[in-house]
């Protein structure tokens, strides 16, 4: 299976112990595994490599856990799973109030781990406005399917072929299906609070991504552009 149609995890731990546990405990599990030991390179990963789930240690050499937590939820709503030595109530309760969606306290099993992180996933589809999307990691407009699980975008049963990038913008424009998601906001959900404002980069993946999905890339009929604010994917009751 190609890399880009798991589901990425990354792992921010220090402890060699630790993160070879859980390197080899997702792998086996077909996940696409992502490592870093520091929270200065954690965010730069987060921000560059969009992962679908995030494990999150507190007590890293450069910086606390928590204020990663922090920096990550002013921008993305990528699930975030503490996992930490800190077993004080009062801990596990300052890393949920700041955005952590889950705490999960060492030692723990693989049977739990794994549980907590389908969980974490899963979740991120539910908050979608689209009950497809909530109940089958699916969402169909017209000839167009999005497949969350897949990470697969297929026009009358074909496969489109999207990059990884232009699979991005599409899911998210699926996951918000009948609302406008400004330039500004795809830039920052999709590559980070540090990424350029200009929307060039926006307007190339568009440009590509119609000529794959739309019949006549002139006169779209899935992808709207609101000229001047954003994009809007159609949604399932136009």
């Amino acid at each position: 299976m190609a890399n880009e149609l798991r589901s990425k995890i990354l792992i921010v731990e220090d402890d060699p112990g630790i993160y070879k546990f859980l390197k080899h405990t997702l792998a086996t599990e077909d996940y696409s595994v992502i490592l870093c030991t520091t929270g200065k390179e954690a965010i730069e990963m987060i921000s560059s490599h969009c992962p679908d789930c995030i494990l999150l240690d507190l007590g890293l050499p450069d910086m606390d856990g928590n204020e990663i937590i922090r920096s990550v939820r002013a921008w993305t709503s990528t699930p975030i799973i503490v996992i930490s030595a800190r077993t004080m109530e009062l801990d596990k309760a300052n890393a949920l109030d700041l955005g952590a969606d889950d705490y999960l306290t060492k030692p723990f099993g693989k049977i739990e781990l794994l549980a907590r992180i389908r969980a974490a996933i899963r979740h991120t589809r539910t908050t979608s406005r689209d009950e497809g999307i909530a109940l089958n990691g699916v969402f169909e407009v017209g000839d167009l399917k999005i497949d969350y699980h897949k990470h697969r975008v297929y026009l009358a049963g074909e496969d489109t072929n999207l990059t990884p990038n232009e699979f991005r913008i599409v899911a998210l424009l699926g996951k918000h299906a009948g609302q406008v998601i400004t330039y500004r906001a795809m830039l920052r959900e999709l590559w980070g609070p540090s990424a350029n404002r200009d929307n060039k980069i926006l307007r190339v993946h568009m440009a590509s991504i119609r000529r794959k999905i739309e019949p006549n890339p002139n006169e779209p009929i899935y992808i709207f552009t609101e000229i001047g604010v954003g994009y809007r994917m159609r949604s399932a009751d136009e």
